[in-house]
Order: structure tokens, then C-alpha cells, then sequence
């Protein structure tokens, strides 16, 4: 019980803290029009379960706390940008999205369009300050290179890329999995990578810390596609049941409901061994945040 207020209380302090960055530097210098849509896209909603990885990640490591905290920021204003381009029409047309309208509804396609396009940019500049007192050079061009790899091809677009392509095929677990690696893991994998660059951390310590990655990452979906089929849209605060409709390929189509959840629970137990493998003594945080992920499902 006093680890579950000690985990609350750090939340609720850790999300303050980012709140109030991003409140500050979302859109800070763009015109009005595009200055209102990106913050609409990013404040006022939203779980911050990447932000959060980045910070655990960090104190696990004894990482730099200014270098951290853009780096929060940075994680999320990719994820919003994503999330505004693939509600558009030309994706995935939703219209709900974290309770309110999506960007496109609210502001038009185009306004929509740049917002996204903004977000993801400012998430750069985020993590290149001019004062390198406050970000190391060496480590702006670490987190840079992890944040671009898990955006782009080779990461969430990609993996947008091939859930696109998919609409109405009967996939393999294997090409599932690979798929929510890409489209869902890779970003909430940089979370916690981008914490660890922050920092210090032996070889064998950050591998275990990418197995717990990878375990949450993929986790994070298969609970997503329970939740499709189980919550209401006022719960998931997005349209509920929006794969089935679309008939996209999910783990409970593919596994079934009872099967899935023992999936989420498997991983749940691979990211909770991983991190007493690596040795480091400040994972508490990141063992909460492994369990809220699978406890959505239940």
C-alpha cells in the first residue's frame, strides 16, 4: 500500500512537471492559428505514458533531470502529432479522440495537416537547446538519433505503414507482433532508451531495460485491443470497437479475449524479470508503470 501512494504521489508530481513544460513550450512561436491546434493536439489530455517511462528511466539511471524533462516533452509531442495525423481521414477518419473532437474536426484537415507537422519538429528542437550546459551535445545527438529511428521507416511510421496495408487480411502472430513492434513499441521502446541516454548504465543493465521495453511496448497494444472490445468510447475517451468495424487484424481477433489477456499477463512477467536482471536498485517506478499498463485490461 505505501509503495502504491509512493508511485501516485511520483506520478503526480512527474506529470505537473511535465504539464507545465509543455504548456510553455508547445507552439511557443508559431502563428496563432497553428499556436491554437498544436496545443489543442497535445494539452489537457492524455495518459503521459511515455513521458512517464522517460522520467523512471532516468532516475533509474541517475540520468540529468533538464535533459529528461525535454525529452518527455519531446516523446509526447511525437506521439500527439501521430495520433493528429492518423484520426485525418485519409487514415484512419476518426472524429473522438481523448474525449473532444479530433484536430481535423475541430480545425480542418489542412490546419490539422501542420499542426502535426509542427508537433513533430518542435519535438527537435526540444532536444537541441543552444545552451549545451543544459543538454550535452554528445547526448542532444543520442536522443536525437533514438527519437528519429523509433519515428520514422523503421519505427511508428512504418509500422502505420503496414497496419494500413493490412485492412482485411488474416495476419500471423509473428507479422502482428512485428507490426505493433513498429506502429505502438517503437515509441514507448524510446521512452524508456531516451531516459537511459540520459544517464549511466552498464552494457548489461540497458539490454535488460530493452527487454522490458519491448515487453511493455508490445503489452501496451495487446491490452489496447482488448480494451476496443470491452470499454466504451467515454471510458477510452476514442471510438470504441473502431478495429472491428474497419475489420483490422488485432490479437483478439487473432487470439481471442481470454488468450490475449494471458498474453498481456506473460509480458507483463517477461518486463518485471528484465528489470530485476539489470541490477539497478531505482526501478520501482518502472515495475508501477509495467503493472498499470496490463491492470487497463482488467
Amino acid at each position: 500500500m505505501t509503495e502504491h501512494r509512493d508511485f501516485d504521489a511520483w506520478t503526480s508530481a512527474r506529470l505537473q512537471q511535465v504539464e507545465q513544460a509543455l504548456q510553455g513550450w508547445v507552439g511557443e512561436a508559431a502563428p496563432a492559428g497553428l499556436r491554437e491546434a498544436m496545443r489543442y493536439a497535445v494539452l489537457d489530455g492524455g495518459k503521459r505514458l511515455r513521458p512517464l517511462l522517460v522520467l523512471a528511466a532516468s532516475e533509474a539511471v541517475q540520468g540529468q533531470p533538464e535533459a529528461a524533462l525535454r525529452a518527455a516533452c519531446a516523446i509526447e509531442l511525437i506521439h500527439a502529432y501521430s495520433l493528429v495525423h492518423d484520426d485525418m481521414p485519409c487514415m484512419d477518419n476518426d472524429v473522438l479522440r481523448r474525449g473532444k473532437p479530433t484536430v481535423h474536426v475541430q480545425f480542418g484537415e489542412a490546419a490539422a495537416l501542420l499542426a502535426g507537422d509542427a508537433l513533430q519538429t518542435q519535438a527537435f528542437e526540444l532536444l537541441t537547446p543552444p545552451d549545451t550546459a543544459l543538454v550535452p551535445a554528445a547526448m542532444q545527438a543520442d536522443l536525437c538519433r533514438i527519437l528519429a529511428r523509433a519515428s520514422g521507416g523503421q519505427g511508428m511510421a512504418g509500422g502505420q505503414a503496414i497496419d494500413l496495408a493490412s485492412v482485411g487480411l488474416q495476419l500471423s502472430q509473428d507479422e502482428l507482433q512485428h507490426m505493433h513492434a513498429l506502429k505502438t513499441g517503437a515509441l514507448l521502446q524510446a521512452s524508456v532508451m531516451l531516459g537511459v541516454a540520459t544517464g549511466q548504465g552498464s552494457a548489461d543493465a540497458v539490454a535488460q531495460l530493452q527487454q522490458y521495453a519491448a515487453a511493455i511496448g508490445l503489452a501496451f497494444q495487446v491490452v489496447d485491443d482488448i480494451l476496443d472490445v470491452t470499454a466504451d468510447s467515454q471510458t477510452l475517451g476514442k471510438t470504441a470497437g473502431k478495429d472491428a468495424a474497419n475489420d483490422k487484424p488485432t490479437y483478439v481477433s487473432l487470439m481471442g479475449l481470454e488468450a490475449s489477456r494471458q498474453y498481456a499477463q506473460q509480458l507483463q512477467q517477461q518486463a518485471q524479470a528484465a528489470l530485476q536482471a539489470s541490477g539497478l536498485a531505482n526501478t520501482d517506478k518502472l515495475h508501477a508503470i509495467a503493472d498499470w499498463v496490463i491492470d487497463r485490461a482488467y
